[in-house]
This record gives C-alpha cells, structure tokens and sequence, in this order.
C-alpha cells in the first residue's frame, strides 16, 4: 500500500502582502505530475487545506484546479482531507456527499453525537485490508459532552477518548490522518516563525504522542517542517512551500509511504519539490548584495539585512530594483545594536502597569479606558499583596 501524505497547503496564503498563487499552482501541479508517475494508493491531506476560515473565490479555484488533476488520472486515486485549526469545517465540508462519490473523503469535525465514529475508509492490497482513521483538529470543548463527566481535561485526554471509541483492529494496518500539535512528553516538534501564533504559550495544546503509538502509520499535520515524533511511522510531512523567512534551509519534499505486511517498518521516501522562487536571507554591505543578483535568484523571496556603517541612499528603493520580491529590510550596524539595547533596558525598567499597558494597546490596538485603568490597578495591587 503507497500513498502520498500532504499538509499544510494554506492556499491563499500571503508572504508579507505577496500573493503566492503562482508558486501554489505551480507547486501543486508538481504534486499531481508525480502521483501520475509513482500512481499512489491514496493522497492525504492532512488540515489546513486553507490559510483563512474564510477562503477567497481564488484560493477556492487553486483547490479546485490541483483535485480535478488529481481526478484525471486513472485508475482513480482516492483523496483523504480532514480539516486544520485553520480550516472552517462547514465551509470544508461543503458538497462531502457529492465528493465521496469522485473518492474524494472530507471529515470536518470530529464526532458530535453519541454513537458517532470518525470517519473510516479502507483500503486493500495483498497484504490485507489498511484502515484509514481521519481525525480533524479538535480542541477538548469539542468532544467533552460525549463522555463521563471529567474524562475529557486537555488535548491529550481528547484525542484518546475518541480513539479509545473506535475499537480499532490491530490484526489490520491502520493508519491515522490527524492536525493536532504532538510532543514526546517535554520534547517538543521544531517550530518554525510561520506557525509560532497558533501554538499556544506553555504548550497547553500538546497531545502526548503515547495516544497513537498504536497506528502503523500516523500522517501528521500543523508543524511546518518535516519531521518525526518520537518513531518514524509518526509523523509531520511539512508544508510543500516555505511559508517563513524561518523555513529558508527547509527541503521540502512529498512524503511517500509504502506499507508492507502487518509489522513490518513503513518504507518512507522523499519527493523533492522545486519551488517557483525560493525564500531566503541576505546579510551584507548593501553595494555586496545588490551585485549578487542575477537571473536565477533577483525574483526570490528575499529578506535583507544590511550592515553598512553609514545608512545608504534609499536602500529600499535600490534593493527593488534589483529584486522583485523584497520581503523585509533590516539594518543590523553598531549604531541600531546599541539603540536596540537601549530600548530592552528601558523595557526592564518598567513596572508592571506600563508593561500591562504596553501589552493591551498591542493586543486591542487601542489605549485602556479609564475603567479598565482602575481594574487593572486593582489587580496588580492584589497580586503585590499576595508577594
């Protein structure tokens, strides 16, 4: 049994306000050319087919375009979606019925009532039957009401709950599509810049990978960087394009698995992608920089850095003539070394209701009210007495 195990499309994705359209047809294109040459089993899509709740009519047409080339190939290659924290699942799930009879199988959400299983298709070859288990992002509010009062407390107890439901077979190879953020007790998945927001502070968000070590294979989605959790048949395929400055040394790549019988370790391979233009750093002189454009790499993504001691002439405006595609500029000399510092010594140097301040005018956009001025007083001066 082979399939393909994706993640992470984000269509509709921004890189610093530049639209990706291009480099995602281009990069999907190259996803079903190569399920044209090896002809898996099954494609998995495992969450954040979307970047946004709300794709636009664009993003809707991109998707459209990569699974009707998937759908021209035959025999017919069947289609696995669940949804991601970034996916809408009513949005998703949207003409499901219709879908599943092209082999397309969407589950947008986990079960809602009682007596509901996740969605299962199964899949044969001479080995015997592989049962797919889709699993979309949940959160324990999600699933709590279907269980004993207390069984549901954080993600991990979530996400075993519902497994436990499904009396799953273990004389048969079963294979787990799942978005949720996986650690191997403290140790914790690489991050990458692009996906630090959704991941939340303390790691309250973790599922123990203890809860599907009992899948021959897990297809992972939510980290943006290929890579293993605790075993190498459980794993996060990463995104097919670099969706940060941060993913610059990335290799991305499809990951194709290839199941044998019943015990035996998956066969994981790697299927390079070639992006329509890369995403990378610059760090130099200015007059260094520009002359390192060429024909091959002046319509990257680049983020730039310069180190001149005295700051050029409308840097900005010299590096765009250059490069079509300039993400950021930066300034990194003695001079902003040592306003840089200045500014987090005077950042320690204040109490805590500037910080409190600082920090509400930097997640509402707007100054505290006079109200909110005395509650937060308040509680501040509660917590001092409580020291």
């Amino acid at each position: 049994m082979r399939f393909f195990h994706l993640s992470d499309l984000h269509i509709g994705k921004q890189l610093h306000y530049y639209s990706l359209r291009e480099d995602q047809q281009e990069i999907l294109k190259q996803i079903t050319e190569q399920a044209k040459r090896y002809r898996p089993d099954a494609v998995l899509i495992c969450g954040d087919i979307f970047d946004k709740s709300v794709p636009s009519g664009e993003a809707y047409t991109i998707f459209d375009e990569f699974l009707n080339g998937l759908a021209q190939i035959h025999p017919k290659i069947p289609v696995f979606l669940i949804a991601g924290n970034h996916d809408n699942p009513q949005r998703l799930s949207y003409a499901s019925a219709f879908l599943e009879k092209n082999a397309i199988y969407v589950s947008a959400m986990p079960p809602q009532k009682e007596g509901e299983r996740l969605k299962k298709i199964k899949l044969s070859d001479e080995f015997g039957n592989v049962n797919f288990y889709l699993l979309p992002f949940i959160k324990p509010g999600y699933v709590r009401h279907l269980f004993e009062e207390g069984a549901v407390y954080d993600y991990t107890s979530a996400v075993c709950e519902i497994l436990n439901n499904e009396k799953i077979n273990q004389q048969e190879r079963n294979v787990l599509l799942s978005h949720q953020f996986y650690c191997n007790g403290s140790q914790k998945p690489e991050l990458c810049d692009s996906e630090q927001a959704v991941i939340q502070v303390g790691g309250l968000d973790c599922v123990d990978v203890a809860a599907i070590e009992q899948f021959d294979y897990a297809a992972l989605g939510h980290i943006h960087g290929a890579q293993q959790v605790k075993h190498p048949y459980i794993r996060y395929c990463g995104t097919p394009l670099k969706y940060s400055v941060s993913e610059e040394n990335h290799k991305k790549s499809i990951t194709m698995v290839t199941l044998k019988e019943k015990g035996a370790e998956p066969v994981i391979e790697m299927l390079p992608l070639v992006p329509k233009r890369d995403v990378r750093r610059e760090k130099g002189l200015l007059s260094e920089i520009l002359k390192k454009a060429n024909d091959k790499n002046c319509h990257d993504f680049v983020s730039v850095t310069i180190t001149d001691e005295k700051e050029p002439f409308h840097p900005m405006e010299q590096l765009q003539e250059k490069y079509d595609h300039v993400l950021e500029l930066r300034i990194d000399n003695p001079r902003t070394r040592q306003m840089m510092e200045q500014e987090e010594t005077q950042e320690m140097e204040w109490n805590p209701m500037e910080m409190f301040r600082a920090f509400y005018q930097e997640m509402r956009g707007q100054p505290m009210s006079i109200e909110e001025e005395h509650m937060a007083a308040e509680i501040l001066s509660g917590v001092e007495e409580i020291k």
